[in-house]
């Protein structure tokens, strides 16, 4: 799938999250959205950045950012992720990968010399118009944060 670049328009969504409420692109136009990718909940590197998006929460709200996360896992399981962490933002279900196809997070990954499709751990600063202020694809879990503060230091 092809890759969104700053400037672009950002996809809708219409997806479920962890309390089975329905939630789109639409709810966050008066503020900055920073949309992530996941591959799995409850999984090592993906509790290392949901806890990493949680710890900087504040700071986000204060400059104006809400979250979300978005996998493919089933919403009972993003909410049972959501509690056990105490993650306390919006974690969507993308179960057929639609989603994650149209913001450019689904394509070939490589473990162990096997090549599947998968999700591409990504991260997208969203503005209040839904232009796509930046994109960080094959981020590192511990670094989506940084560079969505870095960026806005910037902006």
């Amino acid at each position: 799938m092809a890759k969104l670049n700053a400037g672009d328009k950002a996809p809708n969504f219409r997806l479920s999250d962890q309390d089975e409420r329905e939630v789109n692109l639409g709810d966050y136009k008066d503020r900055k959205l920073l949309i992530y990718f996941y591959p799995k909940a409850d999984t090592p590197g993906c509790t290392k950045q949901a806890c990493n998006v949680r710890d900087a929460r504040k700071k986000l709200d204060d400059l104006g950012v809400d979250v979300v996360g978005i996998s493919p896992d089933e919403p009972s399981k993003q909410k049972k992720f959501d509690d056990k962490h105490d993650l306390g933002f919006t974690l969507l279900s993308d179960q057929d990968n639609t989603i994650a196809k149209s913001y450019g997070a689904w394509g070939e990954k490589s473990m162990y010399g096997k090549k599947y499709e998968g999700i591409i751990r990504s991260s997208l600063l969203i503005d209040e118009q839904g232009k796509v202020i930046e994109t960080w694809y094959k981020v590192s879990p511990k670094d989506t944060v940084d560079k969505v503060l870095k960026t806005l230091e910037e902006v």
